[in-house]
């Protein structure tokens, strides 16, 4: 037991390595968005799909493809656009003339790591060739199921300003996203070091400037050991009440899903490992559930008019919760 406990700690502490080395890697091109570079790695771990939503040029889809660049397993993007096909995500039939059969052939969607560009920018019919292969891993084709290659991670980007030629997510769509992280402009500092890094041309050779970490069995090494973290049965009780308190708030129309809780229980977990502990504190979910919940529940009309935002509706919620001691 002593020992399946040390090999268990050492674990820990080569994970929260690799964990800084992909943050230094990111940080040689990426000023700040500290925040959102730990949610996506604790994503990663955590097997979830991340929605990152901010305006034009804070380096949503940039992040995301230096992240990519720091696993050493296959990447694919796909650009949303208003004529996009689920054919053309998922894969169709090709007709072989050699045996007169047509063969299934594989769309961009069969990837570990999967980079959507502005993903409302496609219509309902396209998102919904999503709903299978974000929450089954999975697409099935004409009677045929096709499993995804572990790990699998879906990355989508989207504008929350534009509104001509966008489709709104379902809410059945956004509850496959374990974060919806919003990505803020930098502050004064910041924006003089993207200057500076852009005139030494950092931002243009960034694949030459990040190296790999991550191979694909490691992450799944890792989020094994994750599954495996322990945590008290009143943490687990404080992130079941912050979830139930969502569907008896006044200022919300819809509260989360039981998927929200499993999700933040996956994703402080997640962020417990990357500390080097082995055990998740109320700390380590207080982090998380702004970016799990903020897609997950609607506002009341009411509220909506007043100029209320989920994250205020949240962060009352967590300060009526009684944190457990």
């Amino acid at each position: 037991m002593e020992l399946e406990q040390q090999a268990a700690s050492e674990e820990l502490v080569q994970l929260r390595e690799a964990m800084q080395r992909v943050k230094a890697e990111v940080a040689r091109v990426i000023v700040g968005q500290e925040e959102m570079i730990d949610l996506l790695l604790a994503a990663i771990l955590a097997d979830g799909h991340v929605l990152i939503e901010g305006v034009p040029g804070v380096a949503k889809t940039l992040t995301a493809k230096l992240i990519a660049r720091c696993l050493d397993v296959p990447f694919s993007r796909i650009q949303f656009t208003p004529d996009l096909m689920p054919s053309d995500v998922l894969g169709t039939s090709v007709f072989n003339p050699q045996n007169a059969n047509f063969t299934f052939k594989k769309g961009p969607i069969f990837s570990n790591l999967v980079l959507i560009d502005e993903i409302n920018r496609s219509p309902a019919k396209t998102q919904a060739a999503l709903f299978e292969v974000m929450e089954e891993k999975q697409v099935t084709y004409d009677g045929t199921t096709y499993p995804m290659p572990p790990p699998f991670m879906v990355l989508a980007t989207q504008n929350p300003i534009e509104q001509e030629g966008t489709y709104r997510l379902p809410e059945a769509q956004l509850d496959r996203f374990i974060f919806k992280i919003e990505v803020k402009y930098p502050n004064l500092e910041e924006e003089i070091l993207i200057l500076e890094h852009t005139h030494s041309g950092k931002t243009t050779h960034y694949n030459e400037e990040v190296e790999r970490v991550l191979s694909a069995d490691d992450i799944i090494r890792y989020r094994q050991l994750i599954n495996s973290l322990r945590i008290e049965p009143k943490v687990m009780r404080y992130i079941a009440e912050l979830v139930y308190e969502t569907r008896n708030n006044r200022s919300l129309f819809l509260g989360a899903s039981p998927r929200a809780s499993v999700a933040i229980l996956r994703a402080s977990k997640a962020i417990a490992a990357m500390s080097g502990r082995d055990f998740v504190t109320p700390d380590d979910v207080i982090k998380v559930v702004p970016s799990v919940l903020r897609h997950r529940v609607l506002l009341t009309p009411e509220k909506e008019m007043e100029g209320s935002t989920p994250d205020e509706v949240i962060d009352s919620i967590v300060k009526k919760v009684e944190v457990p001691r």
